[in-house]
């Protein structure tokens, strides 16, 4: 089968949406079919095409960037190129110019599939405001124009004000995840250089330093967590200085931040790879996923925390909530809350041993073959059709 995958932002941009894409289409590729990503060539160090772990990369030309998002005007030559060369489209969603490949599609008899991470919701402002509506309304026009639509949880489609207009043609499917085992010695060699064994307990957080994930809860939880644990250590493992849309946020938090690093009770690790993500996990006590809206579906970091038998204090988001609900593995904590957070990490804290489980089970249920096989069997019925 012959699969275009089309996202806005695709590797080495990181966020949950681009690490998702990622393994999916690797997934098929080992699987034997032809994959094609159609992206935007954001970072000019990247080359234009090339092809990766079996995957063909395509990037666009970026002619302006307008908030998070880019301006590229041969997409549309593009999108006629790529839909007529394959069999199925994979649109990741929210992405502006969904709707022109959707129609696309149809017009040349193609099926597409929207794979839904997240509603959109930028901070206030008269042009976010805008941005918001008109991504709405794109978002719209391509659940219209497709033949199926695809979210992670069927929580979170029944709260997204966006899915829960479609279930007529919305599959949820749990997403990919998988993370190499850690290097010899690299979780021992990155326990020494922050001095994991002697300040414990840690506490992670794994994602992209943005409003939306909740780190000023955590901010609020830290004297709590202290008051018991002086030397409870925070590491940040992901990008936290020139996040794009997010330098304000950062600054507004910058001066609390800096009090407990220079305490030894915050680091920032900076964007880790799969490899030392896999030495890190490993060095937790506990997992923070503290997001306050609905731009966060799942949290794609809990499942690999759980991997590495790491529970989790994630806030009662719809989706968000899933992971912990499905294994038992932590607590969830109401949204926004950083007493509740703090309880949570507390109780988590005291009785580890209470919220292990088999790290194999976890992993078969996300396994990106099973999640790509699963995808097969929707592209197949839809063909069918």
């Amino acid at each position: 089968m012959r699969i275009l995958t089309v996202l806005t932002y695709y590797r080495p941009h990181t966020s949950g949406l681009t690490i998702y894409a990622e393994r999916l289409a690797e997934a098929f590729a080992r699987r034997g079919h032809q994959v094609t990503v159609l992206t935007s060539h954001f970072d000019p160090s990247t080359p234009a095409e090339e092809i990766r772990n079996g995957v063909r990369i395509v990037r666009a030309p970026v002619a302006l960037r307008i908030s998070k998002g880019v301006i590229m005007p041969t997409f549309g030559w593009l999108a006629w190129k790529y839909v007529a060369e394959n069999d199925v489209v994979q649109l990741h969603l929210p992405q502006f110019d969904a709707p022109g490949f959707a129609a696309r599609a149809r017009l040349l008899g193609r099926v597409s599939i929207l794979t839904y991470h997240c509603d959109l919701f930028l901070p206030k402002g008269l042009f976010n405001r805008l941005v918001n509506t008109v991504v709405d309304f794109q978002n719209t026009m391509a659940a219209l124009l497709s033949n199926h639509i695809v979210t992670y949880t069927q929580d979170y489609a029944d709260h997204s004000p966006f899915l829960s207009r479609y279930k007529e043609k919305l599959t949820p499917i749990l997403p990919p995840v998988q993370l190499p085992a850690a290097q010899p010695g690299a979780i021992q060699a990155l326990a020494e250089k922050y001095q994991t064994g002697t300040r414990r307990p840690v506490i992670g957080m794994a994602t992209r330093f943005a409003s939306e994930k909740g780190v000023e809860i955590l901010l609020a939880a830290m004297p709590k967590i202290l008051e018991k644990y002086p030397n409870a250590q925070v590491l940040f493992a992901g990008q936290h200085l020139n996040v794009m849309g997010e330098q304000a946020y950062f600054e507004r938090l910058a001066p609390t931040i800096r009090q407990y690093e220079q305490s030894g009770n915050w680091v920032f690790l900076g964007n880790q790879n799969p490899a030392q993500m896999a030495a890190y996990y490993p060095n937790l006590d506990v997992l923070v996923v503290s997001s306050l809206n609905s731009t966060e579906a799942f949290g794609l970091v809990q499942i690999e925390a759980m991997l590495n038998n790491v529970p989790c204090a994630a806030s009662a988001l719809p989706g968000v909530r899933r992971p912990v609900q499905m294994t038992g593995m932590g607590q969830v904590t109401p949204i926004g809350d950083a007493n509740a957070l703090a309880g949570a990490i507390l109780e988590i804290l005291a009785e580890p041993q209470k919220y292990r489980r088999d790290p194999a089970e976890i992993a078969r249920a996300y396994d990106p073959d099973s999640v790509a096989a699963e995808y097969e069997k929707l592209f197949a019925k839809l063909m069918g059709k």
